[in-house]
Formats: structure tokens, sequence, C-alpha cells
């Protein structure tokens, strides 16, 4: 599969519905994921990524891809958001891991089944609160903001091959953790 030069797509969109609609519907969902991994509940995941959509509409004719690919601008400004979210914040809020991970459970799970699965989401959140704020940080990225090394390098400001001993060590904090070793 070829992969989409969004750094062209992005500097259509601004002028170019079409365009703009491809960006949003390809980066939603990772900007939201990446967002609902932090602060755990829907509603202010919806506001907050609402916000950095707002704020891509009205910077997309600043965007220079000289500087940075447009999936790092743009996680950049999910960044600065949910900073300023929790800036205005006293505390985070608590959520069941199923509302993290799988907001739209499958109704017709058997109840067991979703017990065992419930049990094992909870653990590795509590494994994964037990890693540095760093090591959350990049496997957040990684895996809910689906960016690669790079792209979380840059986000970051850190070197990729740090980004890639980070994970490599937070994923085997996690499986001694987990005792899967």
């Amino acid at each position: 599969m070829e992969e989409k030069d969004w750094n062209a797509i992005a500097q259509q969109a601004v002028a170019d519905d079409e365009a703009f609609d491809e960006l949003y519907e390809h980066f939603f969902p990772k900007i939201y994921n990446l967002i609902y991994a932090r602060v755990k509940n829907a509603a202010t995941a919806d506001d907050i990524v609402s916000d950095v959509f707002i704020k891509m509409v009205e910077h997309l004719a600043e965007f220079d891809s000289s500087k940075a690919s447009f999936a790092t601008w743009l996680s950049r400004i999910a960044t600065r958001t949910l900073t300023d979210y929790y800036r205005w914040q006293s505390h985070r809020q608590n959520v069941e891991w199923d509302d993290v991970f799988s907001p739209s459970v499958d109704e017709k799970e058997r109840p067991e089944g979703q017990l065992l699965v419930k049990e094992g989401k909870s653990e590795l959140l509590m494994a994964l609160g037990k890693l540095s704020e760093r090591e959350q940080r990049i496997i957040e990225l990684k895996f809910w903001g689906e960016m690669s090394n790079k792209e979380i390098a840059e986000t970051l400001d850190v070197s990729a091959a740090n980004v890639g001993v980070i994970l490599f060590r937070a994923m085997g904090s996690l499986r001694k953790i987990l005792g899967e070793e």
C-alpha cells in the first residue's frame, strides 16, 4: 500500500475541502486516541480534540513541511492543547479501562468474556501506571497515537534512537510487571 504524502495534502487542504476532509478522516482517530488515553474521559477528550482541530484549521496555512511532518505538527498542537487543559484542571479523572481503550465495546460479548477482558485491561492499566511519565507518554504516542519513532522524537524533542531505547525498556518493564518474563 502506497503511503500518502500528508504534507502535500495538508498544503492542499488550505483551499481544498476534499483534501481537508481526507486529513481530518485520517488524523482524527489518532489524535482522539492519543488524547483519550491521557484524559480517560470521553466528554473531555471530545472537547480537547475539538480544540486541537480548531487550532489546526486556524493555523493550517502556517504549516511548513520543511520544519516538521504534518503528523508531527498536529501532534505538537495536540500536546500543547492537552498541556493547556491540565493547566486549568486540578486533578485527573478516573474511568474504567474499557472506557479508555475500547469505547465501543461489543454488547454481544458473553459476560464471562467481558469480565476476563476487563481484568486483563485493568492489570495493564495498573502496570502502565508504574512506568515513568516519559515511558507512558512514548507508549501512548506509539500505540494510541500510531506515530513512528521519528515522529515521537520530533514531538518530544529527543532523538529517534532515544525513543527506541525508552520504548524497548518500557515494554520490558511492562512484561516484568505483568509477570510474563
